[in-house]
């Protein structure tokens, strides 16, 4: 039987009043999905209405050179799933399913994804269950509430990154956005790294929660996921 992972992408198309569109980050779901489908894993895809999630369509011009994100967007039968997603609140209680819940970036999650009950609790359980959990960019704002059995936050203590607060203010978004990511995760007590240069890639690992800081992640980030789940089946 194939082994599947749920990619949770936004819903959301509109950043903040700036009057400027939004959505899910082309490279941040394409270099994963291939990486994860690469071994022998089935990537499905969900979002908090279901249907159509929104692609950030300036992504897609800054992964134009990139063979593939350019695959990924061509692929009439990934497109089909992105255009056709299942409601999060589907597999709540089904957590098994999955070897890992995915939460990829864009500006969107940081609007519908934050406080999304359905979410949290399929976040929860899977993790409670032995599952991986992995975010990536603004992904991980989706972590950020989760709250497990115990009544602790699912990142206290724990090692993560995520889109820095200096990339945010570089893009000039943090205005925009209802808070600033880094921050947030510091406040529930992660312990936040980043690259040591702008817009380095960079991955963390601990245990079984895979997180990367941002588009250049992406690659690293894909294979980092499989790894961690090899790691909690032995």
């Amino acid at each position: 039987m194939t082994k599947k992972i749920l990619f949770v992408l936004t819903s959301h198309d509109k950043l903040g009043n700036s009057g400027e569109q939004t959505g899910w980050y082309a490279e941040e779901v394409a270099e994963p999905a291939i990486a994860l489908a690469r071994h022998g894993y089935e990537v499905v895809f969900a979002s908090p209405k279901g249907g159509k999630a929104p692609l950030d369509k300036g992504s897609v011009e800054a992964a134009k050179d990139n063979p593939n994100t350019v695959a990924f967007l061509n692929n009439q039968d990934y497109q089909h799933k992105v255009d056709y997603t299942h409601e999060i609140s589907e597999f709540v209680g089904r957590e098994w399913v999955f070897e890992a819940i995915v939460y990829p970036g864009g500006h969107g999650p940081m609007f519908d994804l934050e406080h999304n009950e359905a979410a949290l609790k399929l976040t929860a359980d899977a993790y409670e269950a032995g599952k991986v959990v992995a975010a990536i960019c603004h992904g991980p704002i989706a972590l950020t509430d989760v709250v497990l059995k115990d009544g602790t936050y699912l990142v206290k203590d724990k090692n993560v990154t995520g889109f820095s607060d200096d990339e945010e203010r570089a893009v000039k978004k943090d205005h925009l956005v209802p808070v600033l990511l880094e921050t947030k995760l510091k406040q529930r007590g992660a312990h936040y790294h980043k690259a040591d240069k702008a817009w380095g890639a960079k991955v963390v690992t601990d245990g079984r929660i895979v997180t990367g800081q941002n588009p250049a992640s992406a690659p690293e980030f894909g294979e980092a996921i499989h790894a961690a789940i090899q790691a909690a089946q032995k």
